[in-house]
């Protein structure tokens, strides 16, 4: 951007690193508690749940443009702070200025018919918390976790965003930041996800165990009738049995005269 009759002074990477540093010092001073974004690769993120976050986003034509503005900034340290609770995100950058920028970006709850749909398909494709943390599961679940609109995943007319910055845009470079470090939050807790869009993963997976027990019970049923009435019990035992007839000879009392 030109500013007059002359450029912005540039500024490097070391410096803006060096002055998130100072500013995330001063602020460890005041307020103690602070949860920063520090990448520890290349990458923003690697995990499925850190990279389904970003795709969704970058999909979209509303923040395409204007989302890859904030990579700089997270790769160079500038999210200060990031925490994330029920259906909201609240965070501190480092811009050009001295003071941090205050973002709060806030999401709408997974809709009713949505999850609906999600914990009906998780019944029979979804094996275990583990798995489901861990992003290993069904391409069919995959695909409908990330499905525009009917997924889990917010639209844009479900997020909302606020920052205290001059920048008029909806979204401005700090929360793009925000938005990508919410990627690599997820890359460490990925249960994050659940609490952010206010959706109970435990009921994915209760309907998940619920069904394969009852599955597990009806096959352990059809094998046992299968199996009792295939085998010789005698020879199963090495016993003989008593037929009918001497069984009620043997039980009977000699009547005395």
């Amino acid at each position: 951007m030109y500013y007059g009759s002359r450029f912005p002074k540039y500024v490097s990477v070391a410096e803006k690193r060096e002055k998130a540093e100072k500013t995330m010092a001063k602020l460890r001073k005041k307020q103690g508690n602070l949860e920063p974004v520090i990448l520890t690769g290349n990458k923003i993120t690697a995990t499925w749940w850190g990279k389904a976050w970003n795709e969704n986003l970058e999909k979209y034509a509303d923040y395409s443009n204007r989302i890859g503005r904030g990579r700089s900034y997270v790769r160079h340290g500038a999210v200060l702070d990031l925490k994330i609770t029920a259906g909201k995100v609240t965070a501190l950058v480092q811009g050009s200025r001295s003071q941090p920028y205050k973002v709060d970006v806030t999401i709408k709850p997974v809709p009713e018919k949505n999850w609906a749909a999600i914990k009906s398909a998780c019944r029979k494709n979804l094996d275990s918390l583990q798995e489901l943390l861990e992003g290993k599961f069904p391409k069919t679940l995959e695909e409908l976790f990330t499905n525009k609109g009917t997924g889990l995943f917010p639209s844009p007319k479900e997020i909302k965003f606020d920052c205290s910055c001059p920048d008029w845009a909806d979204m401005c470079k700090h929360v793009a930041a925000v938005c990508y470090g919410i990627g690599a939050r997820l890359d460490q807790n990925p249960g994050l996800f659940f609490s952010l869009r206010q959706a109970d993963m435990d009921d994915l997976i209760s309907g998940a165990v619920k069904e394969k027990t009852k599955q597990l019970l009806k096959k352990s049923k059809t094998t046992s009738s299968r199996i009792l009435k295939g085998v010789d019990v005698e020879d199963m035992f090495g016993i003989e049995l008593a037929k009918p007839e001497q069984a009620v000879k043997k039980g009977r009392k000699k009547t005395v005269k």
